[in-house]
């Protein structure tokens, strides 16, 4: 499998998502999270996706970068940091405008404190940011008239395939890769989530239309018939949602893409980071 490039630089196939790591009800260890990250680039991933507003404003995931830096400076530039903003960290709602974006821009810089650069900074929402997060195919199109888009972030797994259908895909293969987070849809394709009972109190999860009571109960015997195919193919569930995104990229007309699954223990990401070739039967 040749490597995916991003603003000409060689990444791996898979990349890290650092949502986990803090945008949680009760954050794990920050040494914890330090090495979830070492673990994650020496296996390769070496493009992080990390978010402004990936919990508070207290602590976040420039908070766990400006710290995983401090540690380990010579990593810097061995990888290609996306983080997303443009968000009004007081209302919550996107805030695409110029004075916005810059806010943003320069509180992350500030939580990185030098440690580290932003490579891409991507504008939650419609935007005029490098990279692009949740946007339709005009907006797309729209903004690779008057920038150069480095890639569009969009949800993309076997729970969530609209942006095969929806035109995203084909817009994207015009002008850049797309960066799919929550490829393990937001845990559910890790069997570790069976009942409603195994999302803790306070999380986001809780909240989701997939997950509530009635829905989720059925949304489950998928994730049970999917767990089977895993174990006849002598993988984990997890290992084989993350081949199928893997298996689309390039391929029939689609764009490159890269999952950027998240994971919060060194033994989830190494099993994350395994290639697994998916075929017929």
């Amino acid at each position: 499998m040749s490597s995916p490039a991003i603003l000409d630089k060689s990444i791996h196939h898979t990349g890290y998502g650092l949502m986990g790591l803090s945008l949680r009800p009760q954050s794990q260890p920050l040494e914890n999270s330090i090495a979830s990250l070492k673990k994650a680039l020496e296996l390769g991933a070496n493009f992080w996706n990390a978010g402004e507003f990936y919990w508070s404003p207290e602590y976040n995931s420039c908070h766990i970068l400006n710290a995983y830096f401090t540690k380990y400076p010579e990593d810097a530039l061995k990888v290609i940091l996306s983080i997303k903003g443009g968000l009004n960290l007081k209302t919550y709602f996107p805030d695409g405008s110029e004075a916005g974006v810059r806010t943003s821009i320069d509180n992350c810089l500030r939580l990185l404190a030098g440690k580290k650069s932003i490579d891409l900074f991507e504008c939650a929402r419609q935007n005029r940011g490098i990279s692009l997060s949740e946007v339709s195919t005009t907006t797309i199109r729209r903004a690779a008239k008057v920038a150069k888009i480095s890639a569009v972030e969009v949800e993309l797994s076997l729970w969530s395939t609209d942006p095969l259908i929806n035109g995203i895909a084909e817009a994207c293969a015009e002008h850049n890769p797309i960066i799919a987070y929550s490829p393990l849809g937001h845990g559910l394709l890790t069997g570790e989530v069976m009942m409603r009972e195994d999302l803790p109190e306070g999380d986001f999860r809780r909240h989701m239309p997939r997950l509530q009571p009635g829905v989720f109960e059925e949304n489950i015997k998928l994730v049970k018939e999917l767990q089977g195919l895993a174990t006849k193919k002598g993988v984990t569930l997890a290992q084989l949602a993350l081949a199928w995104v893997r298996s689309l990229s390039g391929q029939n007309g689609l764009p490159i893409i890269i999952p950027i699954p998240g994971a919060t223990t060194e033994k989830r990401i190494e099993k994350n980071m395994q290639t697994v070739q998916l075929s017929e039967g």
